[in-house]
């Protein structure tokens, strides 16, 4: 018995063994046909046969060098510019667009008449549920060239509107040394009227005004206030010099004051209105500011104004007509004979 069932353990070890063996020959089997590939023959009458497969790892891609790419950013812009090119060669559509929405591109850019644009303001705010009362601003570009090397230097100037809109007053005050004009000065609503006495409250800074005005023969005596006055120490050109001292009072508490921007040097803009005024008194207050702006150079150079906008506190600008609203040479040269009559008397 004992040699016998020693034989059979062993068959039975060897049968394992051709088993395991069979397994693992028919996986390596398997595992490299699905590794193989079919190779087609150059010639069309041959058989194809399948061929072995190896597969290699594959090199980092080489990233190009910086010219290359920086040549590929060039080529995207100038495509983007070609597209630029091509949308601004479009032909304008005709007429006036029909629909509240349109591509701006197709039309030219409209320009309207004063009151085209006013009513335009008017109602845009009524479709935008927007303040009523808001501001109505008017900006100007303006040609400062005068003559081959001079130009017109940024101005300031207090105008009085025809249809005045602050709620406040302005502060003046007059300098004279004169007794009686400092009384007419206090009557027609001067903050503070005086001579010589006001100089140290106003360096001392006890004395604030939003205006200084005064009379011809104090000027040499209030020079010190040059440097802290500015732009607000009394001139001729600024109509803050002169004898009328309840014409000045009325012009300076009422007045509103328009200032070419320094740093743009030929941009100016300001306030003009509020949407709930007329369309009439709009248009006046406008054609008031533009009066003032186009006495600062000769219309013989050519229109000052170069452009004029009109918007509101929450609209677009409406680019407007400005040929209108510019003066005639004939009503300038009236009012420098006018403003030279009045040097003469003072």
């Amino acid at each position: 018995m004992g040699p016998i069932s020693s034989a059979r353990s062993g068959v039975v070890d060897m049968a394992a063994s051709v088993r395991y063996f069979g397994r693992v020959l028919i996986y390596h089997q398997r595992h490299g046909l699905s590794k193989m590939v079919y190779r087609t023959s150059l010639n069309p009458c041959s058989v194809n046969i399948p061929g072995p497969f190896r597969c290699f790892a594959s090199a980092a891609a080489a990233k190009p060098p910086w010219k290359a790419r920086k040549g590929g950013k060039e080529e995207k812009s100038v495509g983007k510019q070609e597209d630029i090119e091509k949308i601004k060669s479009y032909p304008y559509m005709e007429g006036e667009p029909q629909d509240d929405v349109y591509l701006k591109r197709l039309y030219p850019r409209q320009i309207y008449e004063v009151e085209k644009a006013i009513n335009l303001l008017k109602k845009y705010q009524i479709l935008d549920f927007t303040c009523p009362k808001q501001g109505v601003f008017l900006d100007l570009t303006l040609d400062m060239t005068q003559g081959k090397k001079k130009k017109v230097e940024p101005f300031t100037s207090v105008i009085s509107f025809p249809y005045p809109f602050a709620s406040e007053v302005n502060k003046v005050v007059v300098f004279t040394g004169n007794a009686s004009e400092i009384q007419i000065a206090e009557e027609n609503g001067a903050a503070f009227a005086g001579g010589a006495n006001l100089i140290q409250k106003i360096l001392d800074d006890e004395i604030h005004a939003d205006y200084y005005v005064a009379v011809p023969e104090i000027m040499p005596e209030i020079n010190p206030l040059k440097k802290k006055l500015k732009q607000r120490f009394p001139k001729f050109t600024r109509n803050s010099i002169g004898r009328d001292i309840p014409k000045m009072l009325a012009i300076f508490k009422n007045g509103h004051e328009i200032q070419v921007d320094e740093e743009r040097g030929n941009y100016l803009t300001t306030k003009i209105a509020t949407l709930d005024m007329t369309s009439d008194q709009i248009a006046a207050n406008l054609q008031a500011v533009i009066s003032e702006v186009c006495r600062h150079r000769p219309l013989s150079l050519g229109p000052f104004v170069v452009r004029a906008f009109l918007r509101s506190s929450t609209s677009e600008g409406l680019l407007l007509k400005t040929d209108p609203l510019l003066p005639k040479e004939v009503e300038i040269e009236e009012s420098n004979e006018k403003a030279a009559d009045l040097h003469l008397t003072e």
